[in-house]
């Protein structure tokens, strides 16, 4: 079984920033292809970013790339996104998610079997 964690949500004005962090536990955890997702209210929860177990590989959604990099510290089983020139329209729930089952990273929901309870972040205008 993994546990994910998520943590450093919070209020930030538009253009600003936050890291988001998630602490997975579990033995293999490190092994994982980890993802962030989001969801807004009254949306459908979306493919955010993804990083290969090795951090070698990335993918990320187009509302994503330039803005956000996601990382992994694998000594510390801890995957990251950083969030840069955050816009309103970022408002959302962030999780994190784990892909146990699969080598190649993926955006789509069903690909992940272990989800985190997510971190709220509000990006005011």
């Amino acid at each position: 079984q993994v546990q994910l964690v998520e943590s450093g949500g919070g209020l930030v004005q538009a253009g600003g920033s936050l890291r988001l962090s998630c602490a997975a536990s579990g033995r293999t955890s490190s092994t994982y292809v980890m993802g962030w997702f989001r969801q807004a209210p009254g949306k459908e929860r979306e493919f955010v970013a993804a990083i290969s177990w090795s951090g070698g590989i990335t993918y990320y959604a187009d509302s994503a790339k330039g803005r956000f990099t996601i990382s992994r510290d694998k000594a510390k089983n801890t995957v990251y996104l950083q969030m840069n020139s955050l816009k309103p329209e970022d408002t959302a729930v962030y999780y994190c998610a784990a892909d146990a089952r699969r080598v190649g990273v993926s955006r789509a929901t069903w690909s992940y079997d272990y989800w985190g309870q997510g971190t709220q972040v509000t990006v005011s205008s």
